[in-house]
């Protein structure tokens, strides 16, 4: 919360301090990985592997729109003890993702200008989507950049304080190695 604020909350964010935390804290995530099936999909090969991709995207949009349903309905509630809401909140967070990624506009809060919200008619965005409403996607690189919070595929931090594990992120960080 603080790299999306620009700012050190005090106290600092609890993920566990009430159900309205626990939300905004689940926020962060799942969208990613979202984007990141939908951006992956295109690329495979086995009808086995889209068929799996699918499935997983298919969770996953689901349990973002259930995330991203409940925070709407308190989109303009106060997350106590700070001076923002919930809207200003997961705006601040699609931002930083955004701009970690490096690929434009691929993530959008809760609440966005009409001309931004789906096909330009409505401000509520419970399912982000682009100006077909279709899902946003992200390479494995673009992944790698907001899951490691450095806003670099080779730059290990965040969640993965020593580097993802699988053969895309090795591949990354071995290339930094050999820099």
């Amino acid at each position: 919360m603080n790299a999306a604020l620009n700012t050190t909350l005090k106290p600092p964010f609890n993920p566990y301090a009430n159900s309205l935390n626990y939300l905004l804290a689940s926020y962060v995530i799942p969208y990613v990985g979202l984007t990141g099936y939908v951006g992956t999909n295109p690329h495979l090969q086995s009808p086995t592997a889209k068929r799996l991709v699918a499935g997983l995207l298919g969770v996953e949009s689901g349990q973002d729109a259930v995330i991203r349903g409940l925070l709407y309905e308190r989109l303009f509630e106060k997350v106590a003890p700070y001076p923002y809401t919930v809207a200003e909140l997961t705006d601040k967070i699609s931002i930083l993702r955004n701009s970690l990624g490096h690929n434009g506009i691929a993530d959008e809060g809760l609440f966005v200008p009409r001309a931004v919200g789906a096909e330009g008619k409505v401000k509520g965005n419970i399912l982000a989507g682009d100006e077909y409403s279709l899902s946003y996607g992200r390479s494995p690189a673009q992944i790698l950049r907001i899951v490691y919070s450095s806003g670099s595929e080779s730059s290990p931090g965040g969640f993965y304080p020593r580097g993802a594990d699988g053969r895309i992120a090795r591949h990354y960080l071995s290339k930094k190695t050999h820099s």
